[in-house]
C-alpha cells in the first residue's frame, strides 16, 4: 500500500505511461502511406533453417517519404526476405536491387484509409479502458485505507479528486494520440 497520496499518483501515472507507450506501439504498426521501419516489424523471413525477425537479416531505412529500403547482410537470404515481405499480408511489392531489397509504399485507399481509421479507433478504446483500470486499481486502494482508518474521509476525497484529475489527462493523452494518427492516415 502507498504511504501516501504522491506514492500512489507516481505508481499510478507509471503504469497510466505503460498504457500510452502500448497504444503508441499499437498504432505504429497501422500501414498510414507514409513509410516507416516499424511496418515491417512484424515480417519473418526463413533463413538459416528457422524463421527469424526481418530486424535480425537486415537493417530498414526510410529513403523517401513513400519508400522502405532493406539493406541485407547475407546475399543468401536477399529472395528469402523478399518473399517474406511479398507474403506478410501487408499489400507490399518488393523488387531486389543487389543486396538491397526496395519496399515501395503504395498510396492507400479511401476504403482502406477508414479501415486504418476503424482499427486505430479499437486501439484507442482498448488505451482508454487500460487507463481507466488503472484509476480503478487506485480507487480501490484508496478505500481500501480509508476503510482501515489509515486516512481520513477527508483525504480520501482529495486522494480520489487527484486520481480522477490524472485519470483525465491521461484519457486526454490518449485522444490527443488517436487524432494525432487519424490526420496521418486521412492525409496523403
Amino acid at each position: 500500500m502507498p504511504a501516501d497520496l504522491n506514492d500512489l499518483l507516481a505508481d499510478l501515472t507509471r503504469r497510466m505511461d505503460g498504457a500510452i507507450e502500448s497504444l503508441r506501439r499499437d498504432l505504429s504498426g497501422l500501414r498510414s502511406g507514409r513509410a516507416s521501419p516499424n511496418l515491417l516489424e512484424p515480417v519473418r523471413v526463413e533463413a538459416y533453417g528457422s524463421e527469424v525477425p526481418l530486424s535480425q537479416v537486415g537493417s530498414i531505412a526510410v529513403p523517401e517519404a513513400r519508400m522502405l529500403t532493406v539493406s541485407v547482410w547475407d546475399r543468401t537470404v536477399v529472395s528469402a526476405v523478399e518473399r517474406a515481405i511479398r507474403d506478410s499480408g501487408l499489400g507490399l511489392n518488393p523488387s531486389t536491387d543487389g543486396q538491397t531489397v526496395r519496399v515501395p509504399i503504395p498510396a492507400l485507399t479511401e476504403e482502406r484509409r477508414n479501415e486504418l481509421a476503424r482499427a486505430a479507433a479499437k486501439y484507442t478504446e482498448n488505451g482508454k479502458i487500460s487507463v481507466r483500470g488503472v484509476r480503478r486499481d487506485g480507487m480501490e486502494q484508496t478505500k481500501a485505507l480509508e476503510k482501515k482508518s489509515e486516512i481520513s474521509q477527508d483525504d480520501m476525497k482529495t486522494w480520489t479528486d487527484a486520481i480522477q484529475k490524472l485519470t483525465d489527462q491521461y484519457i486526454k493523452k490518449v485522444d490527443d494520440i488517436f487524432a494525432d494518427k487519424e490526420r496521418e492516415i486521412k492525409q496523403v
